[in-house]
């Protein structure tokens, strides 16, 4: 069993109130992990131990930000061993889904790093003679990060690296079901020698959530907000924010479709779909949820994607190596085999997989889903994916956009121009032309639009959303006033 602490201020602490709680792991039913049961002063601790190292830090030159980070992305390599098994044990993830969060964690690590140099602003021009006026980019302040379970190190480094680069300070608020996970994220930020308070971490009971983030939105040092997670909670985090007048990145729920044409290249549409949909079991923001498939190729796609989707070995990823490990809880589970009951009740074709009982779930696919059935229309966030077949271009781009969600979305086909010409009529903040929907990379803008949130991390749009930008003259010459 993992046992840890929060940090405030540089120090490894526990609640003040000497409360914890317990992680239950998602296998064997066992305490993964006991960590502390944060209050709403512990919360109000950790800003101000942040707003009390932010002037530091802001006025820390470049080279020294970008040395600290780089540093930081070499202990965070160091720890992947015990990512491995914090996640497997916390998350029941599998050990190739954690290697490559450790590996994109830590690439988001060193583009922070370059990214100290480019925060920049520009000189515009003024109609007042001898008025110098410039833009300028300026760390905003304290930003808490809230950072969900499903890939833990990715999205808690992606809360924190961007404006650690920009000049800020960081609370990372971590999640209930991976405290250990997140907790060696901050454990790598100290050893990289970051000084006391840049990141505070703190860890709360789930039944302290609302309570703990509210105290720490409404404090006057907190000057952004970001918040990684599903929908239904997205919309609490935004009208907190909104009371309070704070800025926030929200990164939620997604229902990305993958258009299959009937010029498709289908063993590459198949590989794409097969990961899209069971990379982490399907509990991926941008996991493939809708296979949208063209009529005319459709037994044939469907048939390649059934064998693939059973070559896929399952199992608890701590006695060996699997693709489909365990889902988060039973809560997935009992969600997932709901759907396929209500699917194969109005229609729908059982082709690979079924229901499940136990976190150890089967890849699933089911074919001709309707607009009637559950599953077209909410996530699935697991291993249960559905292949919806339309006449046409128009009728799948229809069916993109059918939804309350646009995060990610994917098309293929071998006529590069036509597939475009989807793309830029697909409503999601994220498109790729013959690649999977589950894509990342640092230096990109990654957000969604309608349900799936706003802002966007990554890159020179992480400086826009994690910076101030600051109008300021300064009168070269004599200026004629008129009185």
């Amino acid at each position: 069993m993992n046992d840890i602490r929060m940090l405030i201020g540089g120090k490894r602490v526990a609640a003040q109130s000497g409360a914890t709680f317990e992680r239950i792991a998602p296998l064997g039913g066992r305490v993964a992990t006991r960590a502390p049961a944060a209050g709403t002063a512990d919360a109000i601790a950790a800003v101000e131990a942040a707003e009390q190292a932010f002037p530091g830090w802001a006025a820390t030159g470049p080279g020294q930000r970008r040395a600290l980070l780089l540093a930081a992305a070499h202990a965070l390599e160091a720890k992947a061993e015990a990512f491995t098994d914090a996640m497997a044990s916390e998350t029941g993830a599998s050990a190739q889904w954690a290697g490559f969060n450790v590996h994109l964690a830590a690439g988001m690590l060193v583009e922070a790093a370059a990214l100290t140099t480019q925060i920049n602003g520009e000189v515009i021009p003024s109609d007042v003679p001898g008025n110098l006026a410039m833009g300028l980019r300026v760390p905003a302040g304290v930003v808490l990060g809230i950072a969900p379970w499903n890939a833990p190190i990715i999205l808690a480094v992606r809360a924190i690296a961007t404006p650690l680069a920009c000049g800020n300070t960081v609370v990372l608020k971590g999640s209930e079901l991976c405290p250990a996970t997140h907790g060696l994220i901050v454990e790598a930020l100290q050893e990289a020698g970051l000084p006391p308070g840049v990141v505070n971490f703190v860890t709360n009971a789930p039944a302290d959530a609302a309570a703990v983030v509210e105290a720490m939105v409404a404090h006057p040092a907190v000057k952004r907000v970001n918040f990684t997670g599903s929908t239904t909670v997205g919309k609490l985090i935004a009208q907190t924010c909104a009371r309070y007048l704070k800025p926030a990145v929200l990164e939620l729920g997604g229902k990305a479709p993958l258009l299959v044409l009937d010029d498709a290249d289908l063993d590459a549409a198949v590989a794409a779909a097969a990961f899209g949909a069971f990379a982490n079991s399907g509990q991926i923001c941008m996991s493939t949820e809708r296979i949208v498939v063209d009529e005319s190729v459709a037994d044939a796609f469907v048939e390649k994607l059934a064998a693939k989707a059973r070559s896929l070995p399952v199992g608890d990823p701590r006695e060996g190596p699997v693709v489909l490990g365990s889902v988060i809880g039973q809560a997935t589970v009992e969600r997932c085999n709901a759907m396929i009951d209500d699917a194969l009740a109005l229609g729908a074709t059982l082709i690979c997989g079924g229901k499940a009982t136990s976190t150890l779930m089967p890849a699933t696919v089911l074919d001709h889903v309707t607009p009637a059935m559950r599953i077209y229309t909410e996530e699935s966030f697991g291993p249960v994916k559905p292949v919806i077949r339309v006449n046409g271009d128009e009728e799948a781009v229809r069916c993109a956009n059918d939804n309350a969600y646009g995060l990610s979305a994917a098309v293929f086909s071998r006529d590069v121009a036509r597939a475009w010409g989807l793309a830029r009529r697909i409503e999601s903040g994220i498109c790729h032309i013959n690649g999977p929907t589950v894509h990342d990379e640092a230096q990109m803008p990654f957000g969604g639009v309608k349900s799936s949130g706003y802002g966007r991390f990554g890159g020179r749009a992480g400086i826009d959303a994690f910076t101030e930008l600051r109008w300021v003259t300064v009168q070269m010459a004599p200026r004629h006033y008129p009185f």
